[in-house]
């Protein structure tokens, strides 16, 4: 039998080498990312092989899986550990090699395999790892799944079989390739800048733009697991001002930014001004409505009020649901709902049936962002931004909140604002129009202004995102009354980066 793990092990020692370490807090709500060495050995990366193939038994799937890691100095250890985990627990394992998040994603279809585990740690600093997990395509793992991969773990309770095995997939990536570009080339001519923070989209994002028939600038785009310049994240302002630098550089239309696996996309316009992407998100349903009136669009909570009361999108009859933050969430919410697509203000997009295949793809984003401009030949992408009504938008701010007591805050922070309501409260000087609580707290005021605070599935941190319609100002009050309200606690630590 497998050793049941332990929570801490210290490094270099008997214990730590003769030992599975796994530290619970790494089971997120829709996928799992530890601190590797400080909070998971290559031990504890087996347990979790060994507890993800007895989940899969449990719920009756085939016992086949296709992984894939991402370019990370040790992300081939992790997978190679997580592999002859899950051979112990009889899974065939179908390994793509190096890949992007969307490509295992698209193997699950092409390979006929409904199970995915990729190892990556997404946009996350190094010594971060992680693993995105599913069973059913194209959707994730949830809490539910999360959690009860989480408890096989943790008490050791795993299912051993026989029937394991490994297969290499052969030039994996080039199917991939194919999918995306197997299509009409672009009519207009544009200069594309792709930048991909020398993270694993920079071995297959500007191939296939170039495809497509546009002139590719690249920008960071060698492989490089040290990330000299910056994390490869296009919500990270850093990144966003590099693209800027170089599109203002080379004259681009636009400038594409790639996260460390390849699942979202940042977009910067040709004046080298930033667009968020929950504004690109708003830019897409009008384009896409135009050939699908009345679609619906699954949104974050963390995205601008502007997908339920855009004027446009409501002539076209767009529905918008917002929903959960996190690309398990809206994917699976993209799913159930059969919408269109999918917009989360971090990048991640969605898009279903029949513009893809309900998962999220950074390079098929950057398809759609330049399809867009194609059917509108005489609009750059600063125009389709200006047509858009005015709001004035924080970006994603996190400020550092360990992962024991985060969801306690956001609970308190909850209960704090429903009290106001229930008792008339102002705030910010105005009535709480409406209450969203699906994911944290979003509260909106009578003139619109809005702001969220949520937990972080990712990192020890919050989330904090505030939208105005009505003026700077408005939004930097409304920053500083929800900062007001989470410093009363006092584990609420610095932010990443604020307004």
């Amino acid at each position: 039998m497998y050793p049941k793990p332990e929570q801490h092990l210290t490094p270099n020692t008997y214990a730590y080498e003769a030992g599975p370490m796994v530290k619970a807090t790494g089971f997120r709500e829709y996928d799992a990312r530890w601190l590797f060495g400080k909070e998971i050995n290559l031990m504890g990366i087996q347990a979790l092989g060994l507890g993800l193939g007895t989940l899969l038994h449990e719920m009756g799937v085939k016992p086949e899986l296709v992984t894939g890691h991402d370019y990370r100095s040790y992300s081939s250890s992790i997978k190679f550990a997580l592999c002859t985990g899950l051979m112990a627990a009889g899974v065939k394992v179908h390994d793509i090699g190096l890949a992007l998040s969307p490509m295992a994603y698209f193997a699950q279809f092409d390979l006929d395999v409904a199970a995915v585990a990729m190892v990556t740690a997404s946009h996350n600093d190094n010594g971060w790892t992680g693993v995105k997990m599913g069973a059913q395509r194209p959707v994730t793992f949830g809490p539910d799944e999360m959690g009860r991969l989480r408890d096989i773990v943790l008490s050791g309770k795993f299912r051993h079989a026989d029937g394991g095995g490994y297969r290499f997939v052969e030039d994996f990536p080039k199917r991939y390739i194919a999918d995306l570009t197997n299509r009409p080339k672009i009519k207009r001519k544009l200069k594309v800048v792709a930048a991909c923070g020398n993270g694993t989209a920079g071995a297959f994002a500007p191939q296939v733009l170039e495809a497509l028939g546009v002139e590719v600038v690249p920008l960071d785009v060698e492989l490089d697991y040290n990330f000299p310049r910056y994390n490869p994240n296009p919500e990270d302002m850093k990144m966003l001002h590099a693209i800027a630098d170089k599109v203002r550089e080379s004259g681009a239309d636009v400038g594409l930014g790639f996260d460390g696996d390849g699942d979202r996309c940042g977009v910067v316009d040709n004046h080298g001004e930033e667009i968020f992407a929950d504004k690109i998100g708003v830019m897409l349903a009008r384009d896409l409505s135009k050939l699908h009136p009345g679609a619906t669009f699954v949104v974050d909570v963390k995205s601008t009020g502007l997908f339920a009361t855009d004027p446009v999108l409501i002539e076209r009859g767009v529905k918008a649901d917002y929903w959960k933050t996190g690309h398990s969430y809206i994917k699976r919410r993209v799913t159930d709902l059969k919408a269109l697509a999918g917009f989360e203000k971090s990048g991640h997009f969605f898009f279903n049936a029949p513009v893809g295949r309900g998962y999220d793809d950074g390079i098929l984003t950057a398809i759609h962002v330049i399809d867009m401009l194609d059917r509108n030949p005489d609009k750059s992408m600063a125009d389709l931004y200006a047509a858009l009504p005015k709001t004035w938008g924080s970006p994603t701010m996190a400020p550092h909140c360990d992962d024991e007591v985060k969801y306690g805050i956001v609970d308190k922070t909850v209960a704090h604002f429903e009290e106001m309501v229930r008792k008339n409260e102002m705030f910010t000087g105005q009535p709480i129009r409406d209450l969203v609580t699906v994911n944290g707290v979003r509260v909106t005021t009578a003139d619109g202004t809005w702001g969220l605070v949520r937990a972080s599935s990712n990192k020890p941190e919050l989330v904090v995102v505030v939208e105005s319609p009505v003026s700077e100002a408005r939004m930097r009050e409304m920053f500083k009354a929800i900062d007001d309200v989470i410093r009363v606690h006092p584990e609420v630590g610095a932010y990443n980066q604020t307004i």
